[in-house]
């Protein structure tokens, strides 16, 4: 079983890459935030307990967070592994996961950073926008519709950008990386378990540096 945490700043890339592991080694992607609106939605007795303390405007605990992630693991027992999405975050949280895995026999393999240029992230994200037809992605700089105005796909002349896609918006929210992960990144460190990727560089060439750090075959080898 392959068990991987994937960190890295919004914009590096997590999302792509997360669904190349799940496709290439058949791993589910355990993304906390997901998981609580589904366990409310399903009105399960940890969603029922989250859905409250939300609702009163408080984080939800971690032992709450802990036990989701061990109800899904449990449901999914036969995986092939898992990737820890938003969780964990703090060496507390750290340490639960750590004692959640080794209760079922299991043990971490890798923390896989996806580091980035900040400078260039913030330009890559606030020049996006899209297709507000087709949802075909482009850039101020990087990618512009062959023909000014209309979509290369569908011909629309109709273009939307993420209100978050700005250069103020894009840098506190790496600010906010940095707080949040700094603090378990010495920790699993000193397990020998980090593994730095270069976010900037091309998509695929990502996906194989990923592959190289984490190994073994493919889901169906």
């Amino acid at each position: 079983m392959k068990l991987l945490i994937l960190l890295g700043p919004p914009g590096a890339g997590k999302g792509t890459q997360a669904q190349s592991l799940m496709t290439r080694y058949g791993l589910i992607q355990l993304s906390t935030g997901d998981m609580l609106r589904a366990a409310v939605k399903a009105g399960s007795t940890i969603g029922m307990q989250a859905k409250s303390i939300m609702e009163a405007g408080q984080l939800v605990p971690d032992e709450v967070v802990t036990a989701l992630i061990a109800e899904r693991m449990d449901k999914e027992a036969h995986a092939p592994g898992f990737i820890f999405d938003g969780y964990p975050r703090t060496q507390a949280q750290a340490e639960s996961l750590d004692a959640l895995l080794a209760e079922r026999g299991y043990r971490l393999d890798h923390v896989i950073e996806l580091t980035v240029d900040e400078q260039a992230l913030v330009e890559r994200i606030s020049g996006r926008f899209t297709c507000a037809r087709c949802n075909e992605g482009y850039h101020d700089r990087f990618k512009l519709p062959q023909v000014a105005g209309t979509c290369d796909v569908c011909g629309s002349s109709e273009f939307k950008r993420r209100p978050d896609d700005n250069a103020d918006t894009v840098r506190a929210r790496l600010v906010e990386y940095r707080a949040k992960t700094a603090p378990i990144l010495p920790y699993y460190e000193a397990k020998g378990l980090v593994a730095r990727v270069d976010g900037m560089a091309e998509i695929g060439a990502v996906t194989r540096a990923i592959e190289a750090v984490v190994g073994g075959a493919p889901a169906g080898c």
